[in-house]
């Protein structure tokens, strides 16, 4: 191949690249400013007044729920009590409690992140002890996403102890007609559970990050490109 035909087909191979490097940078920057719109929602959301047992039904199923802070009334449905496994909080690994709270008086049931407790690594099967009560009780929560789903471990999705829980499933074995969301409980209890949840993570950085990662690739290219096939071409033809 001539050295006109190479000089063209890396041409035509370092636009393309330039090109994609500079388009998949500014969608990642469009991702960006879409991400810090719904953090900016999450916020103005969690400054909004609690809700009480009838203004968290009356929102139910609008979409406007997530991250409102919540004041609920109701009953443990303590049988019904999980422990997720291999969850951390405060960089140690333990469980996550989650137990259905069946409000009052309409009977609507939802799932309760009650918060994190040590495990017992000698006995795996030993189950923590947390206080059920059997009166009615009144947390204080925001409104959140169902648990998160982690990497299966083996340890299936049914008994006491589980890896992950899908609501309507577990939901649907139960009997019971979940909400579609959960609640993240706050506050001191005085019931040894720790509740240091982490904050909303938007990903706003993450979208930031490879920006700049396709924008350096296309600067890089173009200097490339400018060094070997410009500046050095010159300097061959002047001798």
């Amino acid at each position: 191949m001539s050295a006109r035909g190479r000089f063209w087909i890396v041409s035509c191979f370092s636009l393309l690249v330039f090109v994609l490097g500079l388009a998949l940078g500014q969608w990642q920057l469009g991702r960006a400013v879409q991400k810090l719109a719904m953090r900016d929602a999450i916020a103005e959301n969690q400054a909004r007044p609690q809700l009480d047992n009838e203004g968290f039904l009356a929102m139910l199923g609008t979409g406007e729920l997530l991250y409102r802070r919540v004041k609920l009334t109701g009953r443990w449905l303590a049988d019904a009590t999980v422990f997720l496994d291999n969850r951390t909080m405060n960089k140690r690994v333990g469980f996550v409690v989650v137990t259905p709270l069946k409000l009052e008086p309409t009977g609507q049931v939802v799932l309760v992140q009650r918060g994190w407790v040590a495990r017992n690594f000698v006995d795996r099967q030993a189950l923590p002890h947390v206080a059920n009560p059997s009166s009615v009780v009144q947390i204080e929560g925001m409104v959140s996403p169902p648990p998160s789903r982690h990497f299966d471990l083996g340890g299936g999705d049914d008994g006491r102890i589980r890896q992950n829980l899908d609501l309507k499933t577990y939901g649907d074995a139960l009997g019971l007609g979940l909400a579609p969301i959960s609640v993240q409980e706050t506050g001191d209890m005085r019931d040894g559970l720790s509740r240091n949840w982490p904050q909303p993570n938007t990903g706003v950085d993450t979208h930031y990050g490879y920006a700049f990662q396709w924008f350096a690739l296309s600067g890089l290219v173009a200097l490339y490109y400018l060094w070997f096939q410009i500046v050095k071409r010159f300097r061959r033809n002047q001798v």
